[in-house]
């Protein structure tokens, strides 16, 4: 049941940009490649503060590459990120055999080894332009809860607990921590992607690409609360209309280690380098390399 507050006009864009998915995520795997791409490169080309902020970030994290190379990576960055679209509409619609047809799983072994032993697994993903599909595709796979950050728009918000929680075991907000507390000590699995610009409690300077940046640590703490296992979990754009590739690494050995600082960095250094091998899918419009106070250079000042 709807509640009456959202069909106030103030969410009418919303209930357009959702049909607007839906209708997408009935159209063919490789048009939906084709109108994501074409989306990306138009903004590309207009005068967003996204376009800058990418360049800064790549400036800052790839500094050693060419000056062409950078800005051929930003073109392709937009055309990964407009695909996102189409990958968001099949997220939220697609049905699970369909998604099926689209994933191959790496690593899947692991969890299951894992959970029928009854420990606890947090799949640590990051913010690749993949992660609204990647989360999906374990949901679709297993019996999994998402971790999710509550959006300022209240029907949003309602979206992802009651829609996402419908089609996944649960939706947890990324200030639940009692929540992920209780999934993971009774052996459940939360997928969890901790690696965007936080300043909140807990929050450190930690280097990305070596550029020291406000980090939420608190895997670290959720893994020594509740004894779970904490694994890589990275999700490829494949070449063409192949679809995709999710890998999950084995459990990370000495984690946590007693250092959230040196976890996080761990962590950071797995980011790095799927990075490299991928830069294009990584998600370069986020303000990642924000600081905590003033005492640290303001990069996208």
């Amino acid at each position: 049941m709807i509640k009456p507050r959202f069909l106030l006009p103030h969410y009418w864009p919303f209930w357009a940009v959702l049909g607007l998915l839906k209708l997408l995520a009935a159209r063919p795997y490789p048009s939906l490649l084709r109108f994501g791409s074409a989306l990306g490169t138009f903004a590309r080309h207009l005068p967003l503060p996204q376009v800058r902020v990418a360049r800064r970030n790549l400036e800052l994290c790839l500094p050693e590459l060419p000056k062409a190379e950078r800005e051929r990576i930003l073109d392709a960055n937009f055309r990964s990120t407009g695909i996102t679209i189409g990958e968001t509409a099949l997220a939220w619609f697609a049905p699970p055999a369909q998604l099926a047809t689209l994933v191959r799983f790496e690593g899947l072994e692991h969890v299951d080894r894992l959970t029928a032993a009854g420990r606890g697994v947090i799949l640590l993903a990051a913010h690749f332009t993949t992660l609204e599909i990647g989360a999906r595709f374990l949901t679709a796979a297993r019996h999994a809860h998402a971790v999710y950050k509550p959006s300022k728009n209240l029907l949003l918000t309602e979206f992802f607990r009651r829609y996402r929680g419908a089609v996944s075991a649960g939706m947890i907000a990324s200030d639940d921590i009692r929540g992920m507390v209780r999934v993971l000590r009774a052996g459940g699995i939360v997928w969890y992607a901790p690696d965007q610009a936080f300043r909140g409690k807990g929050a450190e300077m930690v280097p990305l690409f070596g550029v020291p940046a406000a980090t939420n640590t608190a895997t670290s703490r959720l893994a020594r609360m509740t004894g779970a296992a904490v694994l890589p979990y990275f999700v490829e754009r494949l070449p063409g209309t192949t679809g995709y590739r999710v890998s999950i690494g084995a459990p990370l050995e000495d984690f946590p280690s007693g250092d959230s600082v040196a976890d996080t960095l761990r962590f950071h250094h797995l980011i790095e380098a799927q990075v490299r091998r991928m830069p294009e899918q990584y998600l370069w419009v986020h303000k990642r390399m924000k600081a905590l106070t003033a005492e640290h250079p303001n990069h996208y000042r």
